[in-house]
Order: C-alpha cells, then structure tokens, then sequence
C-alpha cells in the first residue's frame, strides 16, 4: 500500500512539476544605468515617492532622455552627459521606474520596480509596441484597451484578461538607478 502512494506522489510531482513557470521577470533585452537621478527630477521623485511612477524614453532626435512623471513637464539629459551612455536599450518602447504604494506579496517594504512602456499583450499576440500611456498608478494600452496597475506587479485591472506589464530587474540604491535583464 505505501509504495502505490510513493508511486501516485511521484506521478503527481512529475504531472505539476513539469507546468509553465510564469516568471516575474521578462527575458527582453534592458540596461540602463543612471547614476545622480536627482539630474532628473521626474526619476527622483518616481524613485523616492511611493505611488509615483517615471517613463525614460529617447528624445525624437535620439540625443537625450526624456523623464516624464506625473508632474507632466519633462526632464531632458543629454546622453553623453551620463558615463558609459552607449550600450542602454531602454526595452521595447521605454522604460517605466517608481516605487510602488504596496508592497509586493512576501515583502514588508515597497522597493523600486522597471517594467517596459510596451503592451505586453499587444507585442505578445500581434508581435507590435503599442506605446502605454502612464498616469495616476496605471498604463493603458490605447490599442486594445487593457488598463494595468503598476502599484501591484503591473497586472490587468481594467479591459481583457492576458499578460501581466513585461518586468525588468532594477536596483536602485544611493540615488543610482540600474535596469539590467542581462
């Protein structure tokens, strides 16, 4: 009777071991380094206040950042004025930085996250960036309508169900941001 159990145990392990994992971290490529993110007060406040978040994009002529937090002016930094600016890839469409207003399950304090400014859902089934809009915790896909919240791990809370935001590692730590998936 005991080795039908260890039999079924087995069995089972084998039958849910083997499942999709569903990742918190996307395997995009993402490196971003930015050291004095008070240079770019939409960063540090997005770094700094819980519940604020931040979009790093290029400039239209690719020479410079752009930060954009809720305050809506945006900060500019010339690229050449960060150290060792070539080799950033800022994701499919940007970069969206901030602290969030809950802490993620298992933590006891909120702690700087990246996601990428690109509907996940959008790139996943039509294999196109359909830049979000940011505003007030939340992305929204202008495409197809799916609202994500960024305050907790970038899940849907509005629209179809689907993929969760695409999620970078990020480090923030003595006022130096740091964004790497590799």
């Amino acid at each position: 009777m005991m080795v039908k159990r260890i039999i079924l145990l087995c069995c089972l392990l084998a039958v849910f071991g083997c499942q999709d994992t569903d990742y918190t971290y996307c395997n995009l490529p993402a490196k971003f380094i930015f050291e004095n993110t008070y240079q770019a007060p939409a960063l540090y406040t997005a770094c700094n206040s819980m519940g604020e978040f931040c979009t790093i994009t290029y400039s239209k002529d690719g020479k410079q950042f752009v930060f954009k937090g809720s305050a809506k002016e945006p900060s500019y930094v010339n690229l050449t004025a960060i150290a060792g600016y070539t080799g950033f890839h800022l994701g499919l469409s940007g970069l969206i930085v901030g602290l969030p207003n809950i802490p993620e399950i298992g933590q006891t304090e909120s702690k700087v996250v990246c996601f990428d400014l690109a509907c996940s859902n959008c790139y996943q089934d039509y294999n196109i960036t359909k830049p979000l809009v940011v505003q007030e915790g939340t992305a929204t896909c202008n495409s197809c309508k799916r609202t994500y919240d960024l305050n907790n791990t970038g899940f849907i809370t509005k629209g179809e169900a689907g993929k969760p935001l695409f999620r970078y590692r990020v480090s923030y730590v003595n006022n130096t941001l740091v964004v790497s998936n590799r």
